[in-house]
């Protein structure tokens, strides 16, 4: 992962049940979602070792029961955290890969057998870059130039499901009513201090609204503390341990934030103006002296000390007019 800080806390977040509930019913499929008893959620998320790369990756891993047709049977979900700048063409076979390994972990480790069979599971991934998700999701469409249809059955297939940050708008966040959603707006919201104070405010509103606020406003407080700390927020964030009861201690420290950003925005506004005035000064010289060495018979010493440039800046100038 690109940015373990905010990885660790991705993954802080989906080891409580309600937020994989929550990622489920307002970001995945509703057919899906519709299928599972949530009260059945277990988390299995833990360190595996990739036996051909002796890679070791540590991804949230959960499962749930679905009911179909009367038939209850357990599926795994597989969430890939992905917190890279820009987007990863190999997903698919990255995903192909891992999800072989946690079928070799789940056979190694007894619960299941090849004579049982292999449970279904479903591979997610989360993204929150700003470049939007262009990789194949399936890592059959990765095979190209596209088979003959003898060969097409022998060639892998998976596909993973992508929950992209960036493509939901604020209006579509704005309808999902969840933490997690308000996690999703904050982020969206990062380069924007207005915005994130907005954002913060909506995600504050969302705990109070929580039949379980104390434990969700422990849970964000902590997540949003380390985003903040991501961020490089210049803002007193120890300090900060409820959001319901902190939050306008928060809205100040944002505020100030904000303001000394625009200062130092202006500081560096005014440098790059000297520095283009005094590059304007130093080409007017330039120009002044060029018609000196065109016009006039003066020496370099002469034109250099009339213009007040070094004196290889001026013997510089006569090559160049003379070539």
């Amino acid at each position: 992962m690109a940015n373990k800080q905010h990885d660790t806390g991705y993954k802080e977040l989906f080891s409580y049940p309600e937020f994989v509930q929550q990622l489920m019913e307002g970001f995945a499929p509703p057919e899906i979602a519709q299928l599972m008893n949530f009260s059945t959620l277990k988390n299995h998320s833990g360190n595996y070792i990739t036996p051909l790369f002796e890679e070791k990756f540590e991804d949230v891993v959960w499962s749930v029961e679905i009911t179909r047709e009367g038939v209850t049977q357990e599926v795994y979900l597989y969430i890939l955290l992905e917190f890279q700048s820009s987007v990863d063409r190999t997903m698919p076979i990255r995903l192909m890969h891992y999800v072989a390994c946690f079928y070799d972990h789940l056979l190694k480790n007894g619960t299941t057998t090849p004579r049982k069979g292999l449970p279904p599971i479903l591979p997610i991934v989360l993204y929150n870059g700003s470049e939007r998700w262009t990789a194949r999701q399936d890592i059959y469409d990765m095979v190209y130039p596209e088979p003959p249809a003898f060969l097409q059955v022998y060639q892998p297939h998976l596909r993973y499901y992508l929950v992209d940050e960036g493509r939901y708008t604020d209006e579509e966040l704005g309808l999902r009513q969840t933490p997690l959603s308000g996690v999703f707006s904050i982020e969206k919201a990062s380069a924007d201090r207005k915005g994130l104070q907005q954002a913060v405010d909506r995600i504050v509103a969302i705990i109070q609204a929580s039949p379980d606020k104390e434990r969700i406003d422990n849970i964000i407080t902590r997540w949003l503390k380390r985003y903040l700390q991501r961020l490089g927020a210049k803002a007193n964030l120890d300090q900060l341990t409820s959001l319901m009861e902190d939050k306008d201690m928060l809205a100040e420290n944002l505020e100030n934030w904000a303001k000394q950003e625009r200062q130092a925005g202006r500081q560096e506004g005014r440098q790059e103006g000297r520095q283009e005035a005094e590059q304007r000064a130093m080409e007017s010289k330039r120009n002044a002296a060029r018609k000196l060495i065109a016009l006039t018979e003066m020496n370099d010493q002469l034109i250099a000390e009339i213009e007040e440039l070094p004196i290889e800046e001026v013997a510089k100038l006569r090559a160049e007019t003379q070539h």
